[in-house]
């Protein structure tokens, strides 16, 4: 049976930022164009006859929102047949998590403006870009528990409070922290120094903590298991 076919590829990204003050938030932009003029969405676009996937979603982010991003990883595919009201539009999703204030965000192309958004204070947005944050922010949830992250998001040394508040606003929700210091110590990935952590006020400062780099990026290609 011959199979009508009329449908467009293209690319989302979404990307995550932390910081210690901010928490976990998503870029945006605002669209400048029809349809859904003047609402929020992920930045994407359309993938040209001679690019990768790689290379569209690359250049979308920079056409849209001024920054270059070395790695995304690819999420999901979504193809609800009336997810665009234009065309057929199935998109590609990536997701990655940066530290926002390395970047500077510059809106470009269809895009009249581009922001970081607080995971819990997005608003209304366009196409099903809601739906693509949601499945992004649970897979990113997932990750945490075979993979460590921070060494791109702390400073060079840190509190280990400051790990903790790192994977509670990912994870959004409470930890155990005693335990969670004692499973993230036994992989070696971190290192206790000599030096204090600068406290305004009473309390004692506690030592501050560094990445094993090479311990570090090993553990993240091998994989580790852990619950939190």
């Amino acid at each position: 049976m011959p199979v009508s076919q009329n449908i467009k590829v293209a690319v989302d990204a979404v990307v995550f930022g932390y910081t210690s003050k901010d928490g976990l938030s998503v870029l945006l932009i605002k669209r400048n164009i029809k349809p859904y003029k003047d609402r929020w969405a992920l930045p994407g676009g359309l993938v040209g006859d001679k690019e990768s996937l790689e290379q569209a979603v690359q250049r979308e982010l920079k056409e849209e929102t001024g920054i270059n991003i070395n790695y995304l990883e690819q999420l999901f595919s979504f193809g609800n047949p009336v997810r665009d009201p234009r065309n057929r539009v199935i998109s590609i999703a990536y997701y990655g998590l940066v530290k926002p204030d390395v970047f500077e965000v510059n809106a470009a192309t269809d895009a009249s403006d581009a922001a970081w958004f607080n995971i819990k204070s997005l608003p209304h947005l366009a196409f099903d870009h809601g739906d693509i944050i949601t499945v992004a922010h649970d897979r990113l949830k997932s990750k945490l528990l075979y993979q460590p992250i921070g060494f791109e998001l702390l400073e060079a040394k840190f509190p280990f409070s400051e790990l903790e508040k790192l994977y509670i606003s990912v994870l959004d929700r409470p930890i155990d922290r005693r335990n969670f210091k004692k499973k993230i110590s036994r992989f070696g990935f971190l290192e206790e120094t000599t030096e204090k952590q600068a406290l305004k006020g009473a309390g004692r400062p506690g030592n501050l903590f560094r990445f094993n780099e090479k311990k570090y990026h090993l553990l993240q290609k091998q994989g580790i298991n852990f619950e939190i």
